[in-house]
């Protein structure tokens, strides 16, 4: 037969939170509330560093230009101190070790031209002469040819003067796809490594986004310069905002529940 006790009118009370559980709430509560405060400020001094960062890239990028790094200035030049500077050189074009690496620019998809250039000193460095479209990278053209014990000794061809922005060179490949020198497929400028390819030795950790109409006539192939994009995201304000509002929503949902969390559980 079914049960016919009669069940107790009213609210089933509940037991009371223990002190401990509320005090473990509230620590969790504080904890994640002041993680999240910290980390907007975190972003606070990102935005800062960024927006000093774009004023002193903006500076070097108007300022006049100065002759590249020496052999002797290697060693010093940094990403933070000279990425995007101006600067001019002068050397002989080695045409014949020209490669291209993989790009996207505003005209398309296509290649850049990455050339060795020997300066009078005997050292190289790399310049990026410019863009040209992927119909114009046909097979053979950019073979994977190796130099010899010393590649300045007769470069050849007219001297020529380059201006440009200086780059740190990119190691590691681009996105999802590594750099393959056996197959002569590049996708980022690492200048170290199409250097070691082709037998060319030590070369400028740099390499130097030429101008616009400064490739030589003389080139095999032109490329279209001056096409460097320089611009950064910025989104920390946003991501600091996000943070603190984190911070607050913890902090009132915990004050919210303290206040009226056990007038619910009574119900």
């Amino acid at each position: 037969m079914p049960d016919q006790r009669a069940k107790p009118a009213g609210p089933v009370a509940h037991p009371p939170r223990s002190a401990f559980a509320r005090r473990a709430v509230g620590a969790a509560a504080l904890l994640l509330a002041v993680l999240f405060a910290g980390l907007g400020s975190w972003q606070v001094m990102r935005l800062q560093w960024k927006q000093d960062l774009i004023a002193r890239v903006d500076d070097r990028v108007h300022a006049p230009p100065v002759a590249a790094p020496a052999v002797a200035q290697w060693a010093q030049v940094s990403r933070a101190s000279d990425e995007y500077r101006r600067v001019s050189l002068t050397g002989h074009y080695l045409y014949q070790f020209t490669t291209p690496v993989q790009a996207l620019s505003e005209l398309g998809a296509g290649f850049w031209l990455l050339t060795p250039l020997c300066r009078a000193d005997g050292s190289i460095v790399f310049v990026n002469r410019g863009f040209i479209p992927s119909s114009d990278n046909k097979p053979g053209t950019y073979a994977a040819r190796r130099a010899g014990s010393n590649p300045c000794a007769a470069p050849g061809g007219e001297p020529v003067r380059v201006t440009g922005l200086l780059r740190i060179g990119e190691p590691g490949g681009g996105f999802l796809r590594e750099n393959d020198p056996k197959g002569n497929r590049w996708y980022s400028r690492d200048v170290a490594l199409i250097a070691q390819a082709r037998g060319l030795g030590p070369v400028a950790p740099y390499f130097v986004d030429a101008g616009k109409g400064q490739d030589p006539a003389a080139a095999p192939e032109r490329a279209v310069g001056g096409l460097t994009v320089i611009a950064f995201q910025n989104n920390h304000i946003v991501y600091a905002l996000t943070w603190y509002g984190l911070s607050a929503m913890v902090l009132a949902a915990w004050w919210w529940v303290r206040r009226h969390g056990a007038a619910i559980a009574d119900d």
